[in-house]
């Protein structure tokens, strides 16, 4: 929120300042700060049938939880009810178009249902009367407050919770019903191009994974043949060779075991983590002092076109990333690095493969531990792979950077939506930025 500086004895024109909870605030003049128990007609509380009777799961009435309550554009279920569980139950019916709230664990979750829909006892459903205020604009000033809302309402040491009188008394800074139509429409757009580009995203990556299938299976040959991978049995293109990564890679290498001294500044320090959705999040990873690099780079060295593998943990074992960066960094024990012999295998064609489901399969059935799964450098060395000629490894290397490029291209546009949305919460939210609502 837009927070009056200490100190401050001058008001902006046309503003007025308040006090809400801990905090004064300016807003305008004509806003009023309200609670949710006064613009609210009903709270209603939640509950859950009996897991062990089937009588009562499996029906056609909606059912949700807290935990899958994720936003405004909220229209999901967590599972279906009978009427009979709903009736030998705590379970409610709460009418399309009103809030849900997470009050006891996901505390703050907040949605907005699209149709009629039966609650646990983790949400309170809030039923609003829109003829003081938009639920719309409600829902958006409940997610601007969130974090606030989780920090200072949450009790008990394992389940947290948030007492219903609590829930009615949260403040809320309401303009006019224009304004807060106005206010909720701007932002509902915005959030809608961002569904709109996680649809853009999805699509793209089922693209992949369908011409995955049709190169590596030989799908779209005429000629092909069975071969085994380690236990697993695959179709591919007949003229393709099977080997082993050791065979075709110069270098296959994991990053130190002992823990570095960490440096607020430096080289950046690259852990299984910070590789997400093929990329180094190099902003966000630890770093290391210089001198601490030079006594690593001996054994790693990361370069353009290597290879970074996963080999630790049930998130990251099978990480794929082909370093396409000249910047100087290194990488942590959990991380592998392949260098390919370009002779033989093409970065692009070596880091595509490596994430075909039959690949995968093999990381995993060649990982050892029981409770936190690994795959050693030898066994990485052992993994076959299928290969094709250099010039049909060009072919599938370009056709998948397209495609690499593409998501990563809707990746940066869904981050700059967010950004924009982050800040048009904060701008109209508080009044800080007025919106006409003519």
């Amino acid at each position: 929120m837009s927070q009056i500086q200490s100190g401050s004895d001058k008001l902006q024109e046309g503003y007025q300042e308040v006090q809400v909870g801990p905090e004064k605030l300016e807003i305008p003049e004509e806003w009023t700060v309200t609670t949710l128990s006064n613009v609210a007609s009903r709270f209603i509380s939640g509950g859950t049938p009996d897991s062990g009777n089937e009588d009562y799961w499996g029906g056609d009435i909606p059912w949700t939880t807290a935990a899958v309550v994720d936003g405004p554009q909220f229209e999901g279920e967590k599972d279906f009810l009978t009427q009979e569980g709903l009736e030998n139950s705590t379970a409610s019916l709460v009418p399309e178009g009103s809030i849900l709230f997470g009050t006891r664990v996901n505390v703050a979750n907040v949605g907005r249902t699209k149709k009629e829909i039966a609650i646990s006892q983790d949400l309170t459903g809030i039923v609003l009367d829109e003829s003081k205020v938009d639920p719309d604009f409600v829902t958006w000033h409940l997610l601007l407050n969130q974090a606030k809302i989780r920090d200072r309402y949450s009790q008990g040491s394992t389940i947290q919770g948030m007492l219903t009188d609590d829930l009615k008394s949260l403040p809320l800074l309401s303009p006019s019903l224009p304004e807060q139509r106005r206010i909720a429409e701007i932002l509902s757009n915005v959030d809608e191009q961002i569904n709109q580009t996680d649809k853009m995203i999805e699509e793209t990556k089922n693209l992949k994974r369908g011409l995955m299938q049709s190169f590596f299976s030989g799908s779209d040959s005429k000629n092909t043949r069975e071969v085994r991978f380690g236990s697993n049995l695959a179709t591919i293109p007949v003229d393709w060779e099977v080997t082993t990564l050791s065979q075709v890679c110069e270098k296959i290498v994991d990053g130190p075991h002992s823990t570095p001294d960490y440096t607020d500044k430096g080289i950046p320090f690259v852990s299984a983590g910070d590789i997400e959705n093929g990329e180094i999040d190099f902003e966000n990873c630890k770093r290391i002092s210089e001198e601490n690099d030079r006594e690593l780079r001996p054994r790693v060295d990361p370069q353009e076109g290597d290879i970074l593998l996963g080999k630790v943990g049930s998130g990251s074992l099978g990480k794929i990333c082909i370093v396409d960066t000249g910047r100087r960094f290194n990488i942590f024990v959990q991380l592998a690095l392949l260098r390919p012999i370009t002779k033989r295998i093409l970065p692009g064609y070596l880091g595509t493969a490596l994430q075909y489901r039959q690949m995968q399969q093999q990381i995993l059935d060649n990982a050892s531990g029981a409770s936190m799964q690994y795959i050693g450098t030898g066994a990485i060395g052992n993994l076959e792979i299928a290969l094709p000629t250099l010039e049909e490894q060009k072919e599938i290397s370009k056709g998948f950077g397209h495609i690499r490029q593409k998501i990563r291209q809707e990746r940066k546009h869904k981050s700059r939506l967010q950004e924009l949305k982050r800040g048009l919460m904060q701008d109209l939210l508080t009044g800080k930025v007025r919106v006409n609502a003519d």
